[in-house]
């Protein structure tokens, strides 16, 4: 049997990759090492601002925010090609795929006006404030708060892991506005300007690059927020949060199926190479076995993937979403094992963009970085709580 699409979403298809073909920046663009994830050099500014007039930024919202109201498959085919040909809708992911859709979904019309369209243009740029410290999976822990202070918050807290903190111009944060009621319900979300008095940001270092930082520390010391930057009601910020969780996590797996496939391509074509003079692995039994099991697991990702969206497009639960974040990052560290095992001290010279790779680097510095996929975007662990809890039906521990 044979699946394919409707000839009119092929169309659809056909139009993106011509536009594509006529628009898109060079690849080596694409491939330049970026500052931050919430850093748009001017080039990336002026594609993501294509990107918006064309209608081809969000496909399935309307013109006005981006879009051209393409269909559930016709999205499906859009990030299909855009994942294919290695394509960043916004060097900015945060801001493009979490934040607007949460000012869209909670805000009000003003804040519409002032973040989100800016944000789809690629004129501002955002980060994160959710983890902190002592609440990291258990996000419903936090404790910056933020006091009432007749019509603004006063923000007090630290958080951590804030990707893009130093480079961005606003944080969609979520701070604690009333202590005295179970902890998930006394959250709200905060539009806050990252240039604020009281605001310091304190960059992380990657282990595997130095010179490289993303995550930040973000101290907020009496920082004064205007009334008017509350997201949604007061206190009613958990329910933003699991939005925002849901378009992270529901954004991620056609990428990293492709991913996961490129990085299966690679390991294939280091095997049939040579190493130091020697046989190449794919001579070895063990190395043979080790890519077998990985391509069964790229289909398998690709398979579980569509079967979801089958499942989404006619209005049932997916469950196969729910472990796709799991399976795939779990892969992808695997797979790169496997690649490291293979070449062994030569992994510390050889390049690979490898599978969840935005940059190019030594087969060794992609696994070390490999591990930061277990964590990001919600941890194994916490991955496989969800799954045992709201997938196989098991009781809590």
């Amino acid at each position: 049997m044979r699946l394919r699409y409707r000839d009119e979403d092929e169309e659809f298809r056909r139009q993106l990759r011509e536009w594509l073909d006529a628009n898109a920046p060079p690849e080596q663009q694409f491939r330049q090492a970026k500052l931050s994830s919430a850093h748009l050099p001017d080039w990336a500014r002026a594609w993501q601002r294509r990107l918006f007039d064309a209608g081809w930024l969000v496909p399935g919202w309307p013109p006005e925010l981006g879009g051209r109201h393409a269909t559930a498959v016709q999205q499906m085919i859009y990030f299909e090609e855009m994942a294919a040909g290695e394509i960043p809708r916004s060097l900015n992911p945060q801001g493009l795929s979490i934040v607007t859709p949460s000012i869209v979904d909670h805000g009000t019309e003003d804040q519409r006006q002032r973040w989100a369209l800016p944000t789809l243009r690629g004129e501002i740029t955002w980060c994160l404030g959710m983890s902190e410290p002592g609440a990291g999976s258990d996000l419903a822990s936090l404790s910056t708060r933020a006091v009432p202070d007749g019509d603004h918050f006063v923000v007090n807290g630290q958080k951590v892991w804030t990707s893009g903190a130093h480079h961005a111009d606003w944080c969609l944060c979520f701070v604690r506005t009333d202590p005295a009621v179970p902890k998930h319900r006394g959250i709200s979300a905060l539009i806050i300007d990252m240039r604020s008095p009281g605001i310091t940001c304190r960059p992380l270092p990657d282990l595997t690059e130095p010179h490289q930082a993303d995550f930040n520390e973000v101290f907020f010391t009496d920082v004064s927020v205007p009334g008017a930057n509350l997201l949604g009601a007061l206190n009613e910020g958990w329910r933003i949060t699991q939005g925002s969780l849901s378009h992270e996590r529901g954004m991620l797996w056609i990428g990293n199926a492709h991913s996961v496939q490129r990085g299966v391509d690679e390991l294939i074509e280091l095997g049939r190479a040579g190493r130091g003079g020697g046989p190449p692995p794919a001579d070895d039994d063990v190395f043979r076995d080790r890519v077998a099991s990985l391509v069964i697991d790229a289909h398998a990702i690709t398979l579980l993937g569509y079967r979801g969206f089958g499942k989404f497009s006619r209005g049932q639960t997916s469950p196969e979403h729910l472990m796709l974040k799991l399976y795939s990052s779990e892969v992808e560290r695997r797979l790169l094992l496997t690649g490291v095992e293979a070449l062994g001290a030569e992994a510390i010279d050889t390049s690979t963009l490898g599978p969840g790779g935005w940059r190019e680097g030594p087969w060794v510095s992609q696994y070390l970085r490999s591990f930061s996929g277990t964590i990001a975007g919600g941890t194994s662990e916490i991955q496989r709580n969800i799954i045992a809890e709201r997938v196989l039906g098991l009781p809590r521990g």
